[in-house]
This record gives C-alpha cells, sequence and structure tokens, in this order.
C-alpha cells in the first residue's frame, strides 16, 4: 500500500463513482496498516429521501458481520471449558434433530456449526426450496418470530448432506447461538456482550437498536439507482424486514441480527489481527483463522476456503482477489463487506445501507479493496 494520498485519492474514486451512480447509498469505509488509520470517509446518506448524510457513527443493520462475533463468543466459551468443538449439538438444544433426506439423524456437533459443514443451507428462489416452502427466517425478515419456532423450522428441512462432508453456507450460525444462550444461561445477546463487546467496549454494537435516529434507512438494488426499501422487500434471492431492527421480539439472529457502526467492527477486526486480546489467545485465533474445509468450497468459490470466523483465502489468483492468501474474508448482504490481510497488517471495513451492492462478491468491495492494493 502507498502513501496515504493516492490511497485516499484511490479509494474516494471507488465511493465517489458509486454513490454518483446511486449503486450506493451511504457508507463508511475504514482502512488500517499496522494499527494505524490509513483512510476513513463517511459518504452518500443515511436517508436519502430526508437528505441526511452519512457519518462515521451512523449505525447499520450488519446481517453476516454477526456471525465472526458469534463465532468469538463460542470460541471463549471452548477456551473456558465450557464448550467443545466436539460437542453434539443435541447435548444443548435435544429436541433439535434435523434429518437427511433418508430419514436419519446424524449428530451435528459445534465445529460444524462454525465451518458450516453442517448441512444447513439458505432459502432460494428456487421452485420447491423447503426452506422457503416452511417460511424459516434467515434473521433479516419477519419481525417477532421467536427462536424456538425458528429452530423448528429449520429442523423440518431435511439436510443437504451428512455433516462434515460438504461446505454449504446457511442457518448454522442461527443454531450455534441457540448453543450460546444455553451454556451462558442466558440469551446470546448475554453471550457476546460478556465474552466479545463488552471487554472490547463496543458500546454501539447490540442485537437491539440503542439510537434509532442514527440508523441508516437501508435501500434495494435497482435501475437505475437503489431504491428505498418497503417492508418487505425482496432483494435477489432474499426477503428483508427493515422493522425487524426496531422489534425486540425478533430472535437474537447469530446469522445476521446485530446493528452496529464501522469503528466498532474495526475494533472487533484489529483485536484478531492482533492475535485475539482480550478476549481470545493468540492460539485460539490462529486455529480460528486457518482453513478448515480443506477444498469443500473450491468448486463453487475457487481460492476460497473456511475458517471459524469466515471465508479464508486459499489463492488470490483463482479467487481474483487482490489481497495475500490467509486473508480473512465476509460480508454482510444489507451491504457490507470486510477482509483482514495478516501478511500486510490491513483491515479494512466497509459498511453500507444498499443491498446487496455493499455486499462482499459485488463490485463495490472488489473495487474498494483494488483501490487498497493499487490492483
Amino acid at each position: 500500500m502507498s502513501g496515504l494520498t493516492p490511497l485516499a485519492h484511490r479509494i474516494d474514486a471507488v465511493i465517489d463513482g458509486a454513490v454518483y451512480d446511486g449503486r450506493i447509498v451511504g457508507t463508511v469505509v475504514l482502512v488500517t496498516q499496522n494499527g494505524e488509520r490509513a483512510y476513513a470517509r463517511a459518504a452518500g446518506h443515511a436517508d436519502r429521501e430526508a437528505g441526511s448524510s452519512t457519518s462515521i457513527d451512523t449505525l447499520f443493520r450488519l446481517a453476516s458481520l454477526t456471525k465472526p462475533m458469534a463465532a468469538a463468543a463460542a470460541l471463549a466459551l471452548v477456551e473456558r471449558g465450557r464448550l467443545a468443538l466436539d460437542d453434539s449439538v443435541t447435548t444443548f438444544l435435544p429436541d433439535f434433530r434435523p434429518r437427511l433426506v433418508d430419514g436419519t439423524a446424524p449428530e451435528i456437533q459445534v465445529r460444524h456449526l462454525l465451518t458450516h459443514t453442517a448441512g444447513f443451507g439458505y432459502p432460494t428462489m428456487l421452485a420447491g426450496d423447503r426452506y422457503r416452502a416452511a417460511d424459516v427466517s434467515t434473521g433479516l425478515d419477519q419481525p417477532g418470530l421467536t427462536l424456538e419456532e425458528n429452530l423448528e423450522r429449520i429442523a423440518s428441512v431435511p439436510l443437504h448432506f451428512v455433516p462434515g462432508s460438504a461446505w454449504r453456507y446457511g442457518f448454522a450460525t442461527d443454531v450455534l447461538g441457540a448453543i450460546l444462550a444455553v451454556v451462558v444461561g442466558g440469551s446470546l445477546a448475554d453471550a457476546i456482550s460478556e465474552y466479545v463487546t463488552g471487554p472490547l467496549g463496543m458500546g454501539d454494537t447490540a442485537f437491539a437498536v440503542r439510537d434509532p435516529a442514527r440508523l441508516a434507512v437501508p435501500y434495494a438494488d435497482g435501475a437505475p439507482r437503489a431504491v428505498r426499501m418497503t417492508e418487505p422487500c425482496v432483494v435477489q434471492d432474499l426477503t428483508f424486514s427493515p422493522a425487524r431492527a426496531f422489534d425486540e421480539r425478533s430472535f437474537q439472529s447469530g446469522g445476521a441480527g446485530m446493528v452496529g457502526t464501522a469503528e466498532d467492527f474495526m475494533t472487533f477486526l484489529e483485536t484478531m489481527r492482533r492475535g485475539g486480546l482480550p478476549i481470545l489467545d493468540r492460539g485460539t485465533v490462529a486455529m480460528a483463522s486457518a482453513n478448515q474445509i480443506g477444498t469443500m468450497r473450491e468448486q463453487d468459490e475457487p481460492g476460497w476456503g473456511f475458517g471459524l470466523l469466515s471465508g479464508v483465502l486459499t489463492n488470490s489468483a483463482r479467487a481474483q482477489w487482490p489481497s495475500h492468501p490467509g486473508t480473512l474474508r465476509w460480508g454482510g448482504v444489507w451491504g457490507n463487506a470486510w477482509f483482514i490481510d495478516p501478511a500486510a497488517g490491513i483491515t479494512v471495513v466497509m459498511l453500507s445501507n444498499t443491498a446487496v451492492e455493499g455486499c462482499t462478491g459485488s463490485a463495490f468491495p472488489q473495487q474498494v479493496a483494488e483501490a487498497v492494493y493499487h490492483a
């Protein structure tokens, strides 16, 4: 990464283009290198129609940025001997027994949940999709739905494969969240607050919106520009309910339920990059940051594996991604993306209020990453 001014010019150009084109409504982008802030900018609108500008402390719906925080809480409990990677899900959730297509109920372990090798998926728009038919919530929709009801719906759908035999992104972290609540004898929010956000001083990150006036209005991809979300709103294969963030009856989704700021999430990511203290030991973070699934993900996403926290870059050329192997990366479909490149000491947070253009896999995060590396 070259000097601050060229870096700022490159990232500014990406942001200005995306906002001008209407692909991104509002965004906050932060870049840190070796612990020093290299770039920080809020751009666009938190509420376009009201003319409210985005600020560094704007709150965003985090979607799957919730997942690594739930995973970190689980690993903290593993370090304390209150949970083990080889524990069976039924040890904590005895009534949760999803079956394979042949009717057998295989053992699902905690490590399967963390690595997304448990056999769950997410709903699609395909005819006959069983998750959609069972009305399973992704944690993005259905305000007021309880965790117990959603677990029952998840368990009613046959697993895609024998746990541990393949990789598929899905409801695993929501099941993990239910386990964490049992282990701490409270809620998932209690677990994440005690082991992650509390020790790190992440006061803006929670399942409940603490300051509604700071929460960005969500927008959906549209032509010629993004459109303000309706209630509910379908974007690609996903149903979004903006009202969910305001309904405290909604189950605390370990996969998609939190709200927070870019600064808070940078604090979490930088903690992981530096080795985990004070929330995790260095050895735990090293294990969690290593690819745990071999080549299971290669067929669908070349060059990427998966650890216990997120995706892990195994081959930059095959992935067509500009950072170094060993990079951790994930996103959130409300419009967010992040990555940590340990080899370069670089951490990047990109939050937006635009689904799904701001999410990993879309043009905006790719262009920001390329600007960071001058690719």
